[in-house]
């Protein structure tokens, strides 16, 4: 039995327990846990052969399968820290992660190969040296069938080896946010009260023994619909396999309401993971256009984590699945779970956005001090966790002073959410207090889009703002202004950016105006652009 709160260790102890029992349903393919631990010891010497070993990096932009759940355990079995690579993004884009990283191995798919041999060329040419492998497909299967499925033998795995994910956040380009082993599982993986699902039940755990002896029981079969490079569907797949159960995989790489039903009839999901309301609505749509269609009966919870369900949203989808729980996850990269908000049909709609506190988590006032229910009623302060936190920032010492401040002797987790206090203690979560756009769960940094948008001839200046959308909760907006004499079309405006960024970034609507005002400090006028952006959105229809 292990004994340390090492992610492979955990896992190991689970498939010594229940080996036989189905861990991964992956399109037509179905894994137990004695064939998905053999795959990823596989993986495990894939990566050694090529250099790997403790503390080193390895890339892994990989779509939802049994492929990146097994890259993602060999890895850590190696006590390497693999980290996420999103196969939107392009090849600039993955340079600069890959910059910041420094991975020895970049694991990769076969429709993202190109972009990442690109950004392994830019590497090289900086003086890098690294090497990108397939991570599914033929070819890969090829290095695994190579490979020895024993476990390989790694000495001093503990809970104090690296987990690492990167978040785009508030803080422009992607930031690695890095944990250890012990803090990411009590925050975010269920040993403790932070886990950000209703999934394992029961107590915090005393001991890595008694977590894995959770799995005994465990029987959530768990379907995460967002991508497992982001923070929520990796957290959920992990704590899923963690306490025993399985974890189904759409087969698509695009998002389709009626196919993830499907699945989750088929396969008798007891969990459905996604992301606000991009997810939430199709999905309520798909049942409401086809009731009856799907026997849900085994469906406990859908869980929002990384964008917070709106109220009509929420309401549509509670009132379609009325004996499940609709549940919003409050957490960040920075912070693991936090919270739940918990919605049943006929709940009022003010309960929906409260999330409760627990002696981790804080609402902290400009000076840092907690505010109190009852005495501080309505105030709004900063969402803070203690103890179980991240170590910082990866290569950003400032962001991580800033970001983890040490108040009165004890270190927090404050990235940057807003809440107000409730009378009853809990907190409305009121969102980020930068100037992130949060479009579909994916994190949009306006510096960037504008830079991309100046660099065009044909553009003097612009300004970037996220309005409401009823589907994607934000999207983004350029406010242009044009070089004398030019008018740059969205056409020429939308493929320029296509070339420089991920597409979620690319802007779906062009305002021009004549200037883009700035305040005298120059700085750009937020509130003005802001009112420009949403004036428009309400005057022409969605793209």
């Amino acid at each position: 039995m292990a004994g340390t709160w090492n992610l492979a260790d955990l896992f190991e102890a689970v498939v010594d327990r229940v080996g036989p029992r189905e861990a991964v349903v992956s399109g037509v393919q179905r894994l137990t846990y004695d064939q998905l631990d053999g795959r990823a010891n596989r993986v495990a010497h894939v990566l050694a052969r090529h250099g790997v070993g403790p503390g080193d990096r390895v890339g892994l932009s990989v779509r939802n399968g049994h492929e990146h759940l097994a890259a993602l355990l060999g890895a850590y079995k190696l006590r390497a820290v693999p980290f996420n690579v999103n196969y939107r993004y392009t090849a600039d884009e993955m340079a600069y992660l890959f910059a910041d990283a420094r991975p020895r191995v970049v694991l990769h798919g076969p429709d993202v190969g190109p972009a990442v041999d690109q950004a392994v060329a830019a590497r090289h040419a900086a003086g890098d040296t690294l090497v990108a492998l397939p991570g599914r497909g033929p070819s890969h299967e090829g290095l695994l069938a190579a490979s020895s499925p024993v476990r390989p033998d790694v000495p001093g795995r503990s809970g104090g080896d690296r987990y690492l994910l990167y978040t785009g956040g508030t803080t422009g380009m992607p930031k690695g946010v890095e944990w250890r082993h012990e803090d990411i599982v009590f925050a975010a993986l269920g040993a403790g009260s932070g886990a950000p699902i209703l999934t394992p039940d029961g107590p915090a755990a005393t001991s890595p023994a008694q977590m894995a002896a959770r799995a005994d029981d465990g029987r959530t079969r768990t379907l995460p619909a967002s991508p497992l490079i982001h923070g929520t569907a990796q957290w959920v797949a992990l704590a899923t396999l963690l306490a025993g159960g399985t974890v189904l995989t759409l087969p698509s790489s695009t998002f389709v309401a009626g196919e993830l039903w499907d699945l989750a009839q088929a396969e008798r999901a007891s969990l459905v993971v996604i992301v606000g309301d991009a997810f939430a609505r199709p999905l309520a749509d798909a049942l409401a256009e086809h009731p009856g269609r799907w026997d849900l009966g085994d469906l406990v919870a859908v869980v929002s984590g990384g964008a917070v369900l709106s109220p009509a949203v929420r309401t549509q989808l509670a009132a379609q699945l009325p004996w499940v729980a609709v549940v919003d996850g409050y957490g960040t990269s920075e912070t693991g779970g936090q919270g739940n908000a918990v919605s049943w049909p006929g709940q009022s709609p003010a309960a929906h956005t409260r999330f409760p506190l627990d002696d981790h988590t804080a609402l902290l006032d400009e000076e840092g001090s907690p505010l109190v229910p009852g005495i501080h009623t309505g105030r709004i302060g900063r969402l803070a966790r203690r103890g179980h936190i991240p170590l910082g920032y990866r290569n950003d010492p400032e962001r991580t002073a800033a970001t983890f401040p040490v108040i009165e002797g004890e270190r927090w987790a404050v990235p940057g959410d807003l809440g107000r206090m409730e009378d009853d203690g809990t907190v409305t979560l009121l969102g980020r207090g930068a100037s992130s756009i949060n479009t579909g769960g994916e994190k949009v940094f306006p510096d960037e889009v504008e830079a991309a948008l100046k660099a065009h001839p044909a553009v003097f200046d612009a300004a970037v703002v996220g309005v409401p959308d009823e589907r994607w909760g934000e999207r983004v907006v350029a406010v242009v202004a044009a070089r004398q004499g030019a008018a740059p079309t969205f056409e020429e405006l939308d493929a320029h950016c296509r070339e420089r960024l991920a597409a979620f970034k690319v802007p779906r609507r062009v305002v021009p105006v004549a200037v883009v005002r700035r305040l005298p400090s120059g700085k750009t006028d937020h509130a003005w652009v802001r009112d420009v952006a949403r004036r428009d959105a309400l005057a022409t229809p969605a793209p």
